[in-house]
């Protein structure tokens, strides 16, 4: 094999000065927004170029072999992630250009009115839902939207979803992120699963009720505890007994259901006393009364996103586009020849029995991507709603041209993922904090934290270091799928302050070039939830090892 990089994790011989230079490009990109404000995809580029000086001149990877992380990363941000925004944005602004978002919003404001129980409702219930459906940032910019058109302002809309999107990550998108992870460390995935429903309780009542808190302080609170107890108690207890029970694929989608469910029934029966609005329209209780056809005609564009979606998931779809499928031709790959099977991954990253490389193959399904079902419901939706061609054009033109900045921003902070990755940087990062020993329980959920940050992925993150979390958990003598469920939950704060997902929620609500504020607004809270797991793990690990399921 000529032209191998393999990787090295400590190019000082000090882990901890290594760790620094290495997170070095992360501080760039906090001081970027938090400082100096810039913009979100200048912020991006600045951190590129300084993780592929670092990979470069201090990793020494090949320049070649960075160019194309940066090719791949650049890429993948554009395909399937850029295009799944686009086509959900493009559906939402469709529905309001028709004139039947109104509808919408009146039958949504016929449950309550109340701007608190509208974003558990639908930033937390709604959100955990299309996250257990699609993920990749599209629940975020569906949520977020739709709480602008019932008022929210943008900022605050945007920032409370990417708060709400945090419980259901660790089982989104069907279960990937423990899915994929159990292929890499040989462990059952319904054990790292069911280790995932023991530690996220906590967290999933708790998001409810600190969004309310964040809306209106202990007032809104006690105005609106029992409807909120309701909405994360049903939620929290269904993804318990479903991820210890049936596997993390479905925690997520039943999850939200039930919830959505219980908490509309409940509102049948109980109301708040006071209608809080951040729009300051409190009394806003009266609503036009439509007929129930256009009402219908008004949720068709969302019930459309819901079947295509699940079309799009089923076994059966998902082989007409794989080698030899009807519909194999409109998948097109080609391979990153400088770096495919040429970047060796060494120990204590590469463990015993995995393949130290691996292929790097760009893939771009036009057809059997979770953008395109998204996409099919928005063209199904031209139809059903009667929007002019000229009118639809109109509009995706317009999203394009919305999205140009957000497209080079995810584009532009995956690269840097990908160059962080290929070239050490971010195992650097992890192997540090694993060196601390017994108090490694504590920073498990940090480089988890660490990992979706940098990947934008719960998925990526949990492929990245779930085999240092297994390693290190052998070293310690405690269970490994503690720590391989804490990678995976302390993940999920992390997606909050994720760059790409901070561009995804800014393009959604019309904020493009406001990424800073955004970030300002989530990054304290994601620091303070990931203690608090870090502490759950370690109670877990040292005074409550009785909730570590037996494998």
């Amino acid at each position: 094999m000529n032209d191998v990089y393999a990787q090295t994790y400590n190019p000082f011989d000090n882990i901890w000065l290594s760790a620094f230079v290495a997170f070095l490009p992360i501080l760039l990109f906090f001081v970027s927004l938090i400082i100096f404000k810039l913009k979100g995809h200048v912020a991006g580029f600045l951190t590129v170029v300084l993780a592929a000086l670092i990979s470069i001149f201090i990793y020494g990877m090949p320049f070649d072999m960075v160019a194309s992380a940066f090719g791949y990363g650049f890429l993948y941000g554009l395909w399937p992630i850029a295009w799944i925004i686009v086509a959900a944005i493009f559906l939402y602004k469709l529905s309001v250009k028709s004139g039947y978002f109104d509808i919408l919003r009146e039958s949504i404001l016929s449950i309550t009115p109340d701007h608190r129980i509208l974003v558990i409702l639908i930033g937390f219930c709604f959100g955990a839902f299309l996250e257990g459906a699609i993920g990749f940032g599209g629940p975020v910019a569906i949520t977020a939207a739709i709480l602008v058109g019932l008022g929210l302002r943008p900022l605050y809309a945007a920032g409370l979803c990417m708060i709400a999107n945090t419980a259901p990550v660790a089982f989104g998108a069907v279960g990937i992120p423990i899915i994929a992870m159990a292929g890499v460390v040989n462990v059952p995935a319904l054990d790292i699963s069911a280790m995932t429903g023991r530690i996220l309780p906590p967290l999933t009542i708790f998001i409810p009720f600190f969004i309310v808190f964040l809306m209106d302080g202990w007032r809104g609170i006690k105005e609106t505890f029992p409807v909120v107890l309701v909405a994360a108690l049903s939620f929290a207890i269904v993804q318990f007994f479903s991820s210890n029970h049936l596997g993390p694929e479905l925690p997520d989608i039943i999850s939200a259901i039930v919830s959505i469910i219980a908490t509309t029934i409940f509102l049948k029966f109980w109301q708040p006393k006071r209608i809080f609005r951040t729009d300051g329209n409190e009394n806003m209780t009266q609503h036009s009364k439509h007929h129930i056809c256009k009402v219908l005609l008004a949720w068709a564009p969302f019930v459309m996103l819901i079947i295509t979606i699940i079309i799009w998931t089923q076994p059966w779809f998902k082989e007409l586009f794989k080698p030899g499928g009807v519909l194999s031709f409109t998948t097109f790959s080609f391979e990153f020849n400088s770096i495919s099977e040429k970047i060796i991954k060494t120990a204590p990253i590469a463990v015993e029995g995995q393949s130290p490389t691996t292929k790097i193959i760009f893939s771009l399904p036009l057809i059997g991507t979770t953008g395109t079902s998204i996409f099919a419901a928005a063209i199904i939706s031209i139809f059903i709603l009667r929007v002019k061609a000229k009118d639809a054009l109109s509009v995706f033109g317009e999203t394009l041209n919305e999205m140009k900045f957000p497209i080079l921003t995810i584009g532009l902070v995956l690269a840097f993922a990908y160059i962080s990755n290929y070239s050490g940087i971010s195992a650097t990062l992890a192997l540090a904090l694993a060196s601390t020993g017994s108090a490694f329980t504590f920073f498990s959920p940090i480089i988890g934290w660490i990992g979706v940050f940098l990947t934008g992925s719960d998925t990526s993150s949990n492929l990245l270091f779930g085999s240092l979390q297994q390693l290190t958990a052998r070293q310690l003598g405690i269970p490994e799928v503690l720590f391989l469920a804490a990678n995976s939950v302390g993940g999920v704060v992390g997606k909050m302050i994720s760059p790409q997902s901070i561009a995804v929620a800014c393009a959604a609500v019309g904020l493009v070039g406001r990424e800073s504020e955004l970030f300002r607004f989530t990054v304290k809270y994601s620091i303070l939830l990931v203690i608090a797991i870090g502490i759950i793990t370690t109670l877990i690990a040292y005074v409550f090892p009785q909730i570590i399921p037996a494998g």
